[in-house]
């Protein structure tokens, strides 16, 4: 009796969108092979510190995965397994499953929130994941990545409209800015996902609406509160002008503690993360929400004033763009319409988060994977686009109920 023969997996190139080919990879089942990454760089070719830890995360939450590196890890195959989530007996203790970061980590822990937020809907058992380690970035990073205040009040909120809102928690047990040489921040974080759907619902979203609040958090981790105020009087002078309901809350800490032993002293620690930052949320009355964030460089030299303005101005450019979602949570939304059942969902978005890398990168990424391709024509205000997109209906195979 012969076996069916198993599809040749994708192949792309690059370490670019190396997390969200993965993510997509373990959505559809579709084993991928990438190659070709950073061969250039005879320092540290291969896979990133960032990179191996979030291939480990993959591996913790799925049971039957298969990874395989090539001796310099600049070729990495992928074959997916079924997501588990924190089920007991596949790493995870009590129901917890603890993943620690490398102090070589140079990206935010929002790096591994986002694509885990992507898989958690389609899990067999809810996903509770703790990030620990002295690599964990709470804070925005000046590579791009948001900080978690973002996540939790601009991403999670998304996914009401699928379907998918209960028992869904971020925790942040201990904040952290960027630490020396943009490495690691010793933070911890945790991810609570408890709402499994088979799957999400069919999204139509038309209309932004107007701006109705502002909400934001100002964080000091291991120096003065000052800044906070300094943060908040700047950004609220700013958006007074436009939002009079604007509240900024104010959140102060100790800076966290990564061990450091010495030779006297095997048990020495020493402190790291040290900072400030701000992260805006605007929400319209048609739950839209625009974010924007920002945080105090790890060199320092940049006086609160100065970014508490850039942050609202940032907010005010995200709100500017239209539609409704920005691009830092457009790519979530679409990815969870193109997983949805087999029906056309549509959301309006800005001109510019269309014509945006990532958002066309991830267009080609899901029509690699089978997807669909997307249907765009102008929508009501010259600057916006409605994007419609056919649902595969994917889906969760390890839950059978809806």
């Amino acid at each position: 009796m012969t076996t069916a023969p198993t599809s040749a997996p994708l192949k792309f190139t690059g370490s670019k969108y190396l997390a969200q080919r993965l993510t997509l990879a373990t959505l559809t089942g579709r084993a991928v092979r990438i190659s070709q990454i950073r061969p250039g760089n005879h320092a540290n070719p291969g896979l990133a510190p960032h990179e191996v830890s979030f291939l480990r995360l993959l591996d913790a939450i799925t049971n039957g995965s298969q990874i395989e590196f090539s001796y310099t890890g600049t070729t990495v195959l992928y074959k997916p397994g079924l997501i588990t989530g924190s089920a007991a007996g596949y790493g995870a203790e009590g129901g917890v499953l603890q993943h620690d970061l490398p102090a070589e980590c140079e990206r935010g822990v929002s790096y591994f929130l986002l694509p885990l937020c992507l898989l958690a809907p389609f899990s067999k058992v809810p996903v509770n994941v703790r990030f620990t380690g002295p690599g964990v970035i709470t804070s925005s990073t000046e590579i791009g990545d948001v900080s978690v205040d973002t996540v939790r009040t601009a991403i999670l909120p998304l996914f009401r409209s699928f379907g998918i809102e209960r028992n869904i928690e971020l925790r942040v047990l201990q904040r952290s800015n960027t630490g020396k040489d943009g490495r690691g921040g010793g933070g911890e974080v945790q991810l609570i996902f408890g709402h499994q759907v088979r799957l999400p619902k069919t999204l139509h979203m038309l209309n932004a609406g107007r701006v109705k609040r502002v909400r934001g958090v100002a964080y000091s981790t291991g120096v003065a509160g000052a800044n906070n105020a300094r943060l908040i009087e700047t950004a609220r002078g700013l958006l007074n002008q436009f939002v009079p309901d604007t509240y900024i809350f104010s959140d102060v800490s100790a800076a966290p503690l990564i061990a450091a032993p010495e030779r006297n002293n095997p048990a020495a620690k020493k402190k790291t993360g040290l900072g400030f930052g701000l992260s805006l949320v605007a929400e319209t009355s048609s739950g839209a929400f625009y974010s924007a964030d920002i945080a105090s460089p790890p060199s320092g030299g940049e006086a609160p004033e100065e970014l508490g303005r850039k942050c609202a101005l940032q907010l005010l450019e995200a709100i500017e763009q239209g539609g409704c979602a920005s691009a830092v949570a457009a790519p979530t939304m679409l990815s969870l319409m193109a997983m949805g059942s087999e029906d056309v969902g549509r959301i309006t978005l800005g001109r510019d988060v269309v014509g945006s890398e990532g958002v066309v990168q991830l267009a080609r990424d899901l029509r690699a994977f089978g997807m669909s391709g997307w249907g765009l024509r102008e929508g009501d205000e010259e600057e916006e686009i409605v994007v419609s997109i056919v649902g595969r209906g994917v889906g969760n195979v390890g839950r059978k109920i809806v």
